[in-house]
């Protein structure tokens, strides 16, 4: 016991101190598995494998060129009008303060533009915290110069670090880890897949609903909304909240908050019903607990990239505890298993509400 907690303090010490090191190798594994399958097409056509390796990182890079491009152009414009938009914003607020002191009969001169104040105080320190998002993004970027070379470097040597993993385990072990490595590559890949195909999708359908419902700048906000689903649960919610916020205080139209609110519900069902479990299809089974769980010790431990990387490298180990005996009681506490009868289907919101009941008498 005292070995173990002793080799968990020491691991997240090397997590915290070799971040800068580690998350773009991490990252780059992760894309390279996204990657494979494109990658393995290219080879069966007869490409060499440099080649292959080389055309599939190049266009990638080149779509995430584009996509970034779009939203560069649409941020430029929307911090050109930024002045313009807080303006409005603290007129919006002004109006809902002389709404409120209305409603609570409240007369106190010093109180009459507190909700401008308190406003003015945030959009202040937010300000700063930009400030120091970007450049913390900025040095991220850099950091993420090699990952490129790390995802090729990473698929041209795929069947040698196989071999290097045989070559450490005894030869009656090799069937085990065979089966543990394909099982790694067949989820990572599907989660990395689904998710990116699911965000491509969400883009689109974002801004469209954005423009049809008459919301400012709703390409960025789109775009933006659908990129933070790459962090499960709290992306859904973050990226929902950023155009409703924009819509109640910028934009102060009550029909299109209501719009957008309702609009948001039907994605986020759709997301998690529909586009995600067809599109993703075996996903990385972590229940929601230990899920969340590991988002928050991802995001303390590496940030941004921390919150990204911690569920599929959580997946990866549960497949392990899964096919290791004295490990299998970890795979069952992280996975879904166990609470099937307490799930909340179908059948039992019907039985719940006494839906078919009566035809049966």
């Amino acid at each position: 016991m005292t070995y173990g907690l002793l080799f968990l303090i020491m691991l997240v010490y090397v997590l915290v101190e070799a971040r800068a090191f580690l998350y773009p190798i991490i990252m780059a594994m992760l894309f390279a598995y996204l990657l494979y399958p494109v990658v393995k097409i290219l080879e069966r056509w007869g490409v060499p494998r440099i080649l292959a390796n080389l055309a599939t990182i190049l266009v990638s890079m080149a779509l995430l060129s584009v996509l970034t491009v779009m939203l560069y152009k649409q941020l430029a414009m929307f911090l050109d009008d930024f002045p313009a938009l807080q303006e409005k914003a603290l007129q919006n607020l002004d109006k809902l303060q002389h709404v409120l002191d209305r409603k609570f009969n409240d007369t106190d001169p010093g109180n009459e533009y507190w909700l401008r104040k308190q406003v003015s105080n945030a959009l202040e320190f937010s300000g700063s915290v930009l400030a120091g998002v970007l450049l913390a993004i900025t040095g991220t970027v850099t950091k993420f110069g090699l990952m490129p070379v790390y995802t090729f470097l990473m698929l041209y040597y795929r069947n040698k670090f196989e071999n290097f993993i045989f070559r450490l385990i005894p030869s009656y072990a090799h069937s085990k880890a065979q089966r543990i490595i394909d099982e790694i590559a067949q989820v990572t890949k599907r989660y990395m897949g689904g998710v990116v195909t699911v965000i491509l999708i969400l883009c689109f359908i974002n801004s469209a609903g954005l423009l049809i419902i008459g919301v400012e700048y709703a390409i960025l906000l789109g775009i933006i909304s659908a990129l933070l689903n790459f962090i499960p649960y709290f992306g859904t919610l973050i990226g929902g909240a950023i155009p409703l916020l924009y819509t109640l205080v910028v934009q102060g139209d009550l029909q299109k908050v209501l719009g957008v609110t309702i609009f948001f519900l039907l994605v986020q069902f759709t997301e998690n019903n529909i586009l995600t479990p067809n599109i993703t299809g075996s996903r990385v089974k972590i229940n929601p607990l230990f899920t969340i769980l590991s988002i928050v010790v991802g995001g303390m431990i590496w940030g941004l990239p921390g919150m990204f990387v911690s569920v599929p490298m959580l997946g990866m180990f549960k497949i392990f505890c899964d096919n290791n005996d004295k490990l299998s009681p970890y795979a069952y506490l992280l996975g879904t298993e166990g609470t099937e009868e307490h799930a909340f289907d179908l059948i039992k919101l019907k039985r719940f509400f006494g839906i078919g009941q009566k035809k049966k008498e």
